[in-house]
């Protein structure tokens, strides 16, 4: 994990989240932008959750006007084969990251989880001793937010460490 080397001498733990957004590349450009000398000495940890496949899937079909809607329950070689592409899918976002990184010089540690990101970014900081935790702002907007939630809200109020949300401009 990265150790961001403070004034007073002390070694923090930085952790960045990401998803397959622009904003969390950019909070990751952001941290090798500004806290590169703190950890290109040490190992960056790069984040990303993935939800698992839900177990019944919604689809509608088209008659003229009207919209027929189907509740279906996937069969086991589905479910199987959904969680086999967003692993593949996470692995190729957590291996571009750690790519960037190398090439700006910083080593990166990758760590990938199933579950709701809100949930287990917050695990992941209990876990790996993440002393901050850094992700990019996605700008969903006030009333989405209200409605829905944001990922970075809700880890900067139950995460158990600072939080560093990085807004795109």
């Amino acid at each position: 994990m990265a150790n961001v080397l403070l004034a007073n001498g002390f070694d923090r733990n930085v952790m960045v989240a990401i998803d397959e957004s622009d904003y969390s590349h950019y909070a990751l450009m952001w941290v090798l932008d500004n806290l590169k000398e703190s950890v290109e000495r040490s190992t960056l940890l790069i984040f990303m959750a993935h939800p698992p496949p839900r177990p019944i899937s919604t689809f509608q079909a088209s008659l003229s006007s009207a919209r027929i809607y189907c509740s279906v329950s996937p069969t086991p070689d589905l479910v199987k084969s959904v969680e086999a592409n967003n692993k593949k899918l996470t692995s190729a976002y957590l291996d571009k990251a750690k790519e960037i990184c190398a090439n700006r010089g910083v080593t990166a540690e990758t760590i990938a989880d199933v579950g709701d990101p809100k949930a287990t970014i917050c695990d992941a900081v209990l876990k790996y001793n993440v002393s901050l935790l850094v992700m990019g702002e996605r700008g969903i907007g006030k009333i989405k937010r209200a409605l829905i939630g944001s990922v970075s809200n809700y880890c900067v109020q139950y995460a158990k460490c600072p939080v560093l949300v990085v807004r795109k401009p």
